[in-house]
């Protein structure tokens, strides 16, 4: 009786029979994640996870950056100091004449009835790397929910906005740029009070102001700043700047390109407003009066 010896490797499915079982797979999780979320505690798990990893890696960067610090020569620390003293010399003379403003402010509102203004909590961030995709506009800074960030939060530099919140994970958050080709702000001209939305390309830095008509008042160098009237972003911070105008009259719309107005790809830090308060509730409908039904003519 002849008998083949048991194969030396034991062979489980198939290659093709493997490729269907994790491409159904792949599909289900996909289709589950954004239906339901379902993989989202994950991803912050895996994000907890990988933190050790990101600091290591950006650990010979720091240690660089930290020894060319050290390094500095005397004579810039004195220049420096020199600047920092005539800066803080102006600024205090700026902050009196600022006191004097807000407190003629004050009254003119008192006497307006007007309500102040409310600022918001800030926390000042670190930029700790960027996305590598070209077309994707999202950066990552090194505070997270322990530090009491959320999502949807404003990010602003001493320039303007820079972009908001998107994740939150216990000690980094991901912040979505305006750039961004799927960033939406509503913003207003600040020269004549017209409101628009202001829309990111993806590339080239830059922004598109859509849906404007042709006949529209906007010129190049017009100043866009936040309009307020979402509730997400404060009224009154600088978005970005006109750099040109294109009307064609076979379209209904002109094409406007905006530069943005914070240093997005320039500076390291940034600050984080705590998001804005939730509006009230919208008035209900007006009732519509059903006409009274006219009677049919008998035949």
């Amino acid at each position: 009786m002849e008998y083949s010896p048991p194969p030396f490797f034991r062979r489980g499915p198939g290659l093709g029979t493997r490729l269907i079982f994790f491409s159904l797979l792949s599909l289900a999780l996909l289709f589950a994640d954004a239906r339901f979320g379902f993989l989202e505690n994950l991803r912050r798990g895996v994000g907890v996870i990988l933190y050790p990893l990101q600091s290591l890696v950006d650990l010979p960067g720091d240690i660089a950056m930290y020894a060319a610090d050290f390094f500095v020569t005397q004579t810039t620390l004195r220049s420096e100091n020199e600047n920092l003293q005539r800066d803080n010399f102006l600024s205090s003379i700026r902050l009196q004449e600022y006191a004097a403003l807000a407190a003629e402010n004050a009254h003119l509102r008192q006497l307006l009835d007007l309500q102040p203004r409310v600022d918001r909590p800030s926390l000042v961030a670190e930029i700790l790397y960027a996305a590598r995709d070209p077309f994707i506009k999202r950066i990552v800074l090194d505070k997270g929910s322990t530090h009491g960030v959320q999502a949807g939060a404003p990010v602003v530099d001493s320039q303007g906005l820079v972009g908001q919140v998107r994740r939150v994970f216990p000690w980094v958050s991901e912040v979505t740029l305006v750039t961004d080709r799927e960033q939406a702000i509503p913003v207003q001209l600040v020269r004549n009070g017209l409101r628009a939305m202001v829309f990111g390309l993806g590339y080239d830095g830059a922004l598109e102001l859509r849906f404007m008509p042709v006949n529209a008042d906007i010129e190049t160098g017009d100043v866009l700043v936040t309009s307020g009237i979402d509730g997400i972003y404060p009224a009154g911070l600088p978005v970005a700047t006109v750099a040109s105008v294109e009307r064609v009259a076979a379209y209904p719309f002109a094409r406007v390109t905006c530069v943005p107005a914070a240093g997005v790809d320039r500076h390291r830090q940034v600050m984080m407003l705590s998001p804005g308060e939730a509006f009230p509730d919208r008035p209900p409908p007006d009732n519509v009066q059903q006409r009274p039904r006219r009677p049919r003519r008998g035949g």
